[in-house]
């Protein structure tokens, strides 16, 4: 089985993009319908910002569970949210309510002291590299070996520089015998050539608002259930299971 995650928010502003605890459950249910294994989410506060606060984080992760019983969740931990990482690390210790997994930037400031707290608790990490610098610092991390998963997110639209940039991560990775399933996804003009790249070698894939808001015909995507049938039916057609 090829996995295959849906990002269903971040700071995407698009009108399907989800915000509220019920909005973000309703909208995993779809996602998980449409074929996605697990869903990644940001949560929200009163003014519509995305926020790590502990009550907002637990509220998102009970709706979910309570609409998607079995589905893993995974939070962020984005330092584009709380910038300093002492405020961001009391802040996620101040949590009442563990999601499943959370994605932890590998190049950001404090995120080993992060993730290794994040584990003692029984949370999972999916290990964010968003450059082959991120790789690089990664594959001499302490979590190297202790991670759920890895992301291999380039972050630049163009297709051909997202790739180039996908393919030296994945470089690292295996050169410093890094085994940990991966999962690739790009950004914007990039993510569907990211996935099929992935997928013919043989990795998993995400999707969702959060990495893109365009299918793959250069058309406008309804919204994160769409996105998720789209990325199924990729891998159904490239016989990828």
């Amino acid at each position: 089985m090829v996995f295959l995650q849906a990002a269903l928010n971040g700071d995407r502003q698009h009108a399907a993009v989800p915000k509220s605890p019920d909005a973000i459950a309703v909208d995993a249910a779809a996602a998980v319908r449409a074929g996605a294994h697990s869903v990644h989410v940001h949560a929200f506060d009163q003014d519509g910002k995305e926020t790590l606060n502990a009550a907002a984080c637990a509220a998102v992760v009970n709706a979910i569970r309570a609409r998607c019983p079995g589905v893993p969740i995974s939070l962020t931990s984005s330092a584009a949210i709380v910038a300093d990482p002492e405020e961001r690390l009391a802040i996620i210790q101040s949590w009442t309510v563990m999601p499943d997994l959370v994605t932890a930037n590998q190049g950001e400031t404090g995120i080993v002291a992060l993730s290794a707290w994040l584990m003692a608790r029984g949370v999972e990490i999916e290990a964010g590299l968003l450059s082959p610098a991120d790789a690089c610092a990664f594959v001499s991390s302490p979590l190297r070996d202790r991670c759920r998963r890895v992301l291999i997110e380039p972050l630049n639209p163009d297709p051909a520089i997202a790739l180039r940039d996908a393919g030296e991560m994945e470089a690292i990775l295996a050169a410093a015998e890094v085994t940990l399933p991966q999962v690739h996804h790009g950004f914007d003009g990039s993510c569907w050539a990211v996935n099929e790249r992935a997928l013919a070698r043989g990795h998993g894939i995400r999707t969702g608002l959060e990495d893109v808001a365009i299918l793959p015909d250069g058309g406008a995507a309804r919204d994160n259930a769409q996105l998720v049938e789209t990325a199924r039916a990729m891998i159904l057609g490239g016989a990828h299971g």
